[in-house]
């Protein structure tokens, strides 16, 4: 009898429960600071790898140990994305080496066309963000410089911008665009209108993205494709991930940032939409589905890794139960496939898309879900995430995207991002909070932050 009576005492007071591939200890401050230690290692690993074997190009090729442009010339997108994770990590020598490399050689004079959405978010951001970190003059002129050069890609019959320009001549083309391309220029845009007093760089991005807005369906959802010209939507498929995710994402930020209560107010509307129809649970855990934007009826059971992001945004709203129902997914999405699949089938389980080209937006909603809650399971989580890339995707020369997760085979890829993102949010996931003020900063969607400079209503 006394030894069935302790049994359930011990059982009541230390329940016995696991999430799989979770720890349960508790993280000390010396086991966080080594986390960082671990971090740091690997943003120096591939900044000398892109050094050795790349710099001044705009990627590293870590299998091959080449340089890789996007374009005819190289607009040096892994030093201008790198710097203020090497500013907040503490890597002075390398800050001052990346952006001496931008200072002394970016050039937009030229005759190239860009896809504008890209160079807005990677470039433009983090000019702008590098400039507020560091004062650096010669940042703001490069980043003015560039908002004038895309600026002629918002000169279409609805205000909704082309996808490409071209740097020296103006000319743009495509008119078939999406609402991501369409609304991720609020922050950076609007960043650009405060350090310059230059107004027209918001009124275009707003108008843009408000373009967008208008033409949301009945039940306040967006598809996917449109065109900017008519304002007609070509595909009507509902979905939070790739083509539409930093529209979301920018109009809830664009609210912290400049305390643009418009923004506000669209981000609201369509976030209830969104998980009236798009949230769905199975047993693996709570999913967004795809469905018609018109009818709300599922379409495809698809979710993925730039999905991920969604967890975030409504854990920095403060809708942290939701949030965490979904992170429980997120998870469960990279554990069952050893690191995450580009894209799955979360009623079938199935692969549809078997890459991982280094995405951060796991990371990225354990970050904020842990600053919000506190709760370590997201530090477990994130632990677990960041062994698996720096044991799977490291090179002598960087790391490497995974070309097949389930067969772990590389691929020759290291995007700018991986610097920008997913070592950032892996490093102040554990790092002192003080290391960035979520009261102080934003992020735009390739984590550059940027400074909050007014004081918005909470």
């Amino acid at each position: 009898m006394m030894t069935r009576t302790c049994l359930l005492l011990f059982i009541f007071l230390f329940p016995v429960f696991s999430i799989p591939g979770i720890s349960q200890n508790t993280f000390t401050d010396k086991q966080k600071a080594s986390e960082c230690k671990k971090i740091k290692s690997a943003c120096r690993h591939a900044w000398k790898g892109y050094q050795k074997y790349a710099s001044g190009y705009d990627a590293l090729k870590p299998i091959s140990k080449k340089g890789q442009n996007w374009y005819g010339v190289s607009f040096l997108m892994t030093p201008l994305d790198a710097f203020d994770t090497f500013y907040l990590l503490g890597l002075k020598d390398e800050a001052q080496q990346a952006k001496e490399l931008v200072v002394s050689n970016l050039n937009f004079d030229v005759d190239q066309e860009v896809q504008v959405f890209e160079i807005n978010i990677r470039l433009m951001g983090g000019l702008l963000s590098s400039y507020e970190l560091s004062a650096d003059k010669r940042l703001l002129t490069l980043a003015e410089d560039l908002g004038k050069r895309l600026l002629p890609a918002f000169n279409s019959p609805t205000g909704m911008p082309y996808r490409f320009i071209n740097l020296k001549t103006g000319k743009a083309r495509d008119s078939l665009s999406n609402p991501a391309e369409i609304g991720t220029y609020l922050l950076d845009f609007g960043k650009l209108t405060q350090l310059t007093g230059d107004s027209i760089y918001y009124q275009v991005a707003k108008k843009a993205a408000f373009e967008v807005f208008k033409r949301r369906s009945d039940i306040d959802l967006v598809g996917t494709t449109i065109d900017v010209n008519t304002g007609e939507w070509r595909n009507t498929e509902s979905q939070i991930g790739a083509r539409i995710d930093s529209y979301y994402e920018y109009l809830y930020k664009a609210w912290l940032l400049f305390d643009d209560k418009d923004c506000k107010q669209a981000w609201e509307i369509h976030n209830k939409a969104i998980k009236k129809y798009l949230f769905t649970e199975v047993s693996s855990g709570w999913y967004f589905t795809r469905t018609d934007m018109k009818s709300g009826k599922e379409t495809q059971s698809l979710y993925g890794a730039l999905d991920a992001f969604y967890a975030g945004i409504l854990a920095m709203s403060g809708d942290t139960a939701t949030a965490g129902k979904i992170q429980k997914g997120n998870y469960h999405m990279w554990t069952t496939f050893n690191i995450e699949p580009e894209e799955f089938n979360f009623r079938t389980g199935q692969i549809t898309d078997p890459s991982y080209p280094l995405r951060p937006e796991n990371l990225e909603s354990c970050f904020y879900l842990y600053r919000k809650t506190k709760d370590q399971e997201y530090l477990r989580m994130g632990q677990r995430m960041i062994s698996d890339i720096l044991s799977k995707c490291k090179t002598s020369a960087g790391y490497a995207a995974i070309k097949n997760v389930s067969s772990l085979e590389l691929s020759d890829s290291m995007e700018s991002f991986f610097l920008a993102e997913t070592l950032k949010y892996a490093y102040l996931l554990f790092a002192p909070e003080i290391t960035l003020d979520l009261s102080k900063f934003v992020f735009n969607t390739e984590a550059h932050p940027l400074k909050i400079e007014v004081t918005r209503d909470k």
